[in-house]
């Protein structure tokens, strides 16, 4: 068996406000509902946006598409992080929330070069937005202990992947024009 290496430390990082967005993914009342481990994520989400509303950055939220039949309506969004008045909701059909949406527009809109994610799944949605967003040639930060995944494992291929696709940047370090960095709720600043 192949063990993959242990995520580097999360590091400090400090994002202009104007040029910033976070986006939450698929904090919903389902999710924190029927998963431990997102429950136990939900305070550093809470903290960390906040810090985003209180400095003025961008703030989406997002979710997935009930599916084919299904009638298109506001996601059950946890109460603690639900949208404020203003923040616009990204209704997804798959883990990328770039494909098929409007999040590329909202976000060069507003002028927004570095995303902040955060929210359910680190292997599955913010793993798939991450990537997108590289490619679009935002730089992504991951507040790592504001998401989480069913397992252990999901965890660290989902560090692993993140840090090692595209523009890579295995050793973390902050910033890396787009690319992904590890951070944490409370390593994350905004001015």
């Amino acid at each position: 068996m192949v063990a993959l290496p242990p995520a580097p430390d999360p590091v400090r990082v400090t994002l202009p406000a104007a040029a910033s967005a976070l986006l939450l993914l698929d904090v919903t009342d389902p999710m924190v509902a029927n998963y431990p481990r997102c429950h136990e994520m939900l305070p550093r989400v809470e903290t960390l946006l906040a810090a985003a509303r209180l400095a003025g950055a961008y703030v989406l939220h997002s979710a997935n598409h009930p599916g084919l039949g299904a009638p298109l309506t506001q996601p059950p969004f946890a109460a603690s992080v639900a949208p404020a008045p203003g923040e616009p909701i990204v209704i997804g059909g798959g883990q990328d929330r770039f494909f098929a949406t409007l999040l590329d527009e909202l976000l060069r809109r507003r002028g927004i070069a570095n995303l902040v994610l955060a929210g359910w799944r680190i292997n599955g949605s913010l793993l798939y937005t991450s990537v997108a967003a590289n490619l679009r040639g935002y730089t992504v930060v991951v507040a790592d202990d504001a998401t989480s995944a069913t397992h252990e494992y999901d965890i660290a291929v989902g560090h692993y992947q993140l840090l090692t696709q595209l523009n890579a940047n295995p050793e973390n370090e902050p910033l890396r024009r787009g690319a992904v960095t590890l951070s944490r709720s409370d390593l994350i600043a905004f001015s």
